[in-house]
């Protein structure tokens, strides 16, 4: 199963550390967000990966094109002009990146990796989350409801626009509160292939627009999360994410 990765926002909430590279590169202890989110999939037998790019988008390109050599050790015959990695842990990860263009909107960038989707139920997320979803749990979940969308649902911090549920049913969306009963976008979705009809172009927002218009459906549903997650949107964000990393206390943090 393919997993989408939204990596083209500008960031602008993270100026400090956007200004010369894209969000999901800024790093979270040893290695950016990126790679964490990477990692999570991958430690739970995700490992097909199609990154939709777009500020900064040869950023992410350079990065992995090195990555290799970034993190092995290799051997370089300059006389024979080669040379050879020494690989000490394999990385099973297969990765489309794909430039979908600097300006265009969420729902846009899914429109134009079409065909890299295969037609098929995919997996998608954003550049900049983090958290100790179960994913085989969340297919499971998907898979016996039959509708298109699967979004995974958090509780609020009170800085991010609701969703109200009945049951496991999103019925709407709403402006940012502070109701307990509240859940929260926290990405992690599960989509069928048919969401792309619903997509008119690169303006198309998937948060203000499509997912809207699937939930008036009724054919957004919610898988609730009660443990760990947050998005690095802001420094503090990132000061945060980073402490608990130090600390050894980092819950996304499932593979070994």
């Amino acid at each position: 199963m393919k997993t989408v990765i939204l990596c083209g926002g500008l960031g602008t909430r993270l100026s400090e550390e956007t200004d010369l590279r894209p969000k999901p590169m800024v790093e979270i202890g040893d290695m950016p967000v990126l790679c964490h989110i990477l990692h999570m999939y991958s430690a739970q037998g995700f490992n097909d990966f199609v990154l939709a790019l777009g500020y900064k988008a040869s950023y992410i390109k350079d990065y992995f094109l090195k990555y290799p050599f970034l993190y092995n050790d290799y051997s370089i015959d300059m006389t024979r002009n080669t040379t050879q990695l020494q690989p000490s842990k394999i990385l099973n990860w297969k990765m489309d990146l794909l430039d979908t263009g600097k300006n265009t909107m969420t729902g846009g960038r899914i429109a134009r990796l079409k065909p890299y989707l295969e037609n098929q139920t995919f997996m998608l997320t954003y550049g900049d989350g983090v958290g100790d979803v179960d994913l085989n749990e969340l297919l499971r979940f998907h898979r016996s409801h039959g509708k298109l969308v699967t979004v995974t649902a958090v509780r609020p911090k009170g800085r991010f626009g609701m969703m109200r549920c009945v049951e496991d049913m999103v019925t709407s969306f709403q402006e940012k509160g502070h109701h307990p009963e509240e859940w929260i976008n926290a990405g992690f979705f599960i989509m069928e292939p048919e969401v792309l009809r619903y997509i008119k172009g690169d303006d198309t927002e998937l948060e203000r627009e499509v997912l809207v218009q699937l939930a008036e459906m009724g054919q957004l549903m919610a898988y609730r999360h009660e443990g760990f997650w947050a998005c690095m949107d802001t420094l503090r964000d990132k000061q945060e994410l980073e402490l608990l990393w130090k600390e050894g206390n980092a819950p996304w943090k499932v593979w070994d």
